[in-house]
């Protein structure tokens, strides 16, 4: 009997222990994740996600230090972009649209800041996007000339008069700005593409291109094809009928 109570007695007092070291770290076998340089990514008094958690959008969710932010050095040549993990494809609501627009098309309303896959004369794929800020919104038709897989970000020297702290060229990763996958519009800088900021979907806020959150432009990666026509319109035209259903 003495013996049971001392061997009750020794794993109380050991999983106490354990308790103690689990709180001590915040609760959270993410609460102290490391970064590249050595920090925390950890803030006890913001109650969100970690970075990496937030911004992936692939459904797991992975114990890995190489999925933290990476500080990169302000004003030098090269960034880089970080891991390059698996994005699950979203895919978004299917809604009334009723056009002339042509079956596996893209229509692209600024207005709006929606994105539409043409599904037939009746239905399409709404995607929420993020514009061009004032005095970078721009309308026109193109090809879809390539896809990219985490493409490689090199900044305009336009851009990086204006932010002279960015760098020549960033890596694909999940901190580059382009997020896992880039559809390219003709020979223009512009792209359709996924991002790191998932909060500026929907926003009027790009230098042009239209962002979208990594697990829809995964998805719609998937169904447009390299020549496929990509239609921006400053606004939808009235013919053009929407509903949700």
């Amino acid at each position: 009997m003495r013996r049971l109570f001392l061997a009750i007695l020794f794993i109380s007092a050991a999983s106490t222990a354990s308790n103690a070291g689990h709180w001590a770290m915040g609760g959270s076998m993410w609460a102290d994740m490391p970064s590249k340089s050595g920090k925390s990514t950890y803030n006890s008094k913001k109650k969100s996600k970690p970075f990496w958690i937030e911004n992936i959008q692939s459904g797991k969710k992975k114990k890995s230090a190489n999925y933290t932010q990476i500080k990169n050095k302000k004003g030098a040549a090269k960034w880089n972009g970080g891991a390059k993990p698996h994005i699950a494809s979203i895919a978004p609501p299917i809604v009334t649209f009723r056009s002339n627009y042509a079956k596996g098309s893209i229509v692209i309303d600024t207005a709006g800041r929606k994105l539409y896959y043409i599904l037939s004369k009746t239905k399409a794929y709404r995607y929420p996007v993020a514009v061009g800020r004032k005095g970078f919104k721009w309308s026109g038709t193109h090809k879809i000339s390539k896809k990219v897989n985490w493409p490689t970000w090199r900044p305009p020297a336009e851009m990086r008069q204006r932010q002279p702290h960015l760098p020549k060229v960033m890596s694909g990763g999940i901190n580059n700005p382009l997020g896992a996958k880039a559809l390219y519009l003709g020979s223009t800088l512009y792209r359709i593409h996924g991002t790191n900021k998932v909060k500026s979907v929907g926003r009027a806020v790009s230098s042009g291109c239209f962002r979208m959150l990594n697990g829809h432009v995964t998805h719609l990666a998937k169904i447009a094809s390299v020549g496929t026509t990509v239609r921006v319109l400053k606004r939808l035209p009235k013919k053009v009928r929407v509903a949700s259903k």
